[in-house]
């Protein structure tokens, strides 16, 4: 009898019947030059022919061709109103722009009031406070261009914001950002201020602000609107009314207790913020869910390379040969962040949702390259959309307002 229970088993797993989940084909993709190389890349003056198309480079990727996908705009009846998509360029500002993105929906949200704010202004007061830090603590400080979405949140505590009109931060012969030069001058200047033990705070600044304006140009202390003077807290405060101690972090990871306020241990979360409720997996994807469809969008942050994360369908799914959708849990999420298969390499601003052959599916409004390479002239040009299973398994974490998420946080 228990031969038979074995054979009927195997026979089973063999047809892939037990859970009722297709088999997803997989394939070899030559590397192709898209929107980074034929648009970014030469908008920045890098002539210089990339490594990656001379070596002729293969991904094994996820074949989604022919595949019933709800890669169609109109298919999202819970859209969040959101500002055009639009290009970081290249630079590692995704968490800037995903978080300013996110904070100009929620203007309009409680406000009625459509806003185009400057990422670059963040940008440029997170590099000071980064190299602030660096200084206090004797270069054992992270001084990289990435960051997480809640630094956004507390550069506007610190320093207010301005319309992207008032400051793109952009040298007029350009289409697009490129931090490279600048980041590499930066960089170069603390590694020497470290060499030399030479600890000025105040010197180390005015350089670091001195190296920048001279790439993207000086902030301005205030500026001009509606025919008066404003600074940019005011025009936090006054214009765009928003309540900062309102937005929240949350996380979900095995590593930390769940139902407390955790760090989240990523190079990004270079301060070692200890802001995000954590909680488990079940309640992030319910919040996920409900919150988009109650008419709330967030910043979410994960992982986006994968072999089930398409750029020619848009379309972010978790193939069986990765694993199948019955075992994704708060364990293989876990053990995909523990062995750095998943890492937090991209922020980007969920925007809406749909429930499409009985799954649900959701809309990301994204700043990278890789979400254009369908072409400008594409309905879905700067959009990606995840399968549940993908933020399930690879989205780590999200920033949103606390009134979404009101009955979580009384159980910290």
């Amino acid at each position: 009898m228990r031969k038979l229970i074995t054979l009927a088993l195997l026979a089973v797993f063999a047809t892939g019947s037990a859970f009722g989940q297709e088999k997803d084909q997989a394939k070899f993709k030559e590397y192709e030059p898209g929107y980074y190389e034929n648009f970014i890349l030469k908008d920045v003056r890098a002539v210089k022919k990339d490594k990656k198309e001379e070596e002729k480079e293969k991904k094994f990727l996820m074949d989604q061709s022919g595949m019933d996908l709800p890669n169609k705009m109109d298919l999202y009846e819970n859209e969040v109103w959101h500002t055009p998509t639009i290009s970081q360029g290249n630079a590692g500002t995704c968490w800037a722009y995903s978080t300013t993105s996110f904070y100009e929906s929620e203007v309009k949200r409680l406000h009625d009031m459509e806003v185009n704010l400057s990422e670059i202004y963040t940008v440029y007061w997170e590099y000071v406070e980064k190299a602030r830090r660096y200084v206090k603590k004797r270069g054992d400080s992270r001084f990289t261009q990435g960051s997480e979405a809640n630094a956004v949140t507390r550069m506007y505590k610190k320093y207010g914001i301005v319309p992207n009109s008032v400051y793109d931060g952009l040298p007029e012969e350009r289409k697009f950002h490129s931090h490279a030069a600048m980041y590499k001058e930066m960089r170069n200047y603390l590694e020497n201020v470290k060499k030399e033990d030479a600890w000025n705070e105040k010197e180390v600044l005015a350089t670091i602000k001195s190296i920048m304006n001279h790439h993207i140009g000086q902030p301005p202390s205030e500026f001009e609107y509606e025919g008066e003077m404003i600074t940019p807290k005011e025009y936090l405060h006054d214009v765009l009314k928003l309540n900062l101690d309102n937005y929240v972090e949350i996380l979900s990871y095995k590593q930390k207790p769940y139902w407390e306020q955790v760090e989240y241990e990523v190079p990004d979360n270079w301060w070692n913020s200890e802001e995000y409720y954590n909680v488990p997996l079940n309640v992030f994807m319910d919040v996920v869910e409900e919150a988009i469809a109650e008419g709330y969008s967030m910043s979410i942050g994960g992982d986006v390379s994968e072999a089930g994360f398409s750029h020619e369908t848009n379309c972010a799914i978790v193939p069986t040969f990765d694993i199948p959708a019955q075992y994704i849990n708060e364990n293989s999420r876990q053990f995909r962040f523990s062995n750095s298969s998943t890492t937090d390499d991209h922020g980007m601003h969920l925007v809406g949702s749909t429930e499409y052959n009985g799954d649900m599916w959701y809309l990301i409004k994204d700043s990278s390259s890789g979400s254009r390479d369908v072409g400008k002239d594409s309905p879905i040009f700067g959009y990606y959309f995840f399968h549940e299973d993908y933020i399930k398994l690879k989205m780590m974490n999200f920033t949103i307002h606390k009134d979404a998420v009101e009955d979580v946080l009384e159980k910290f």
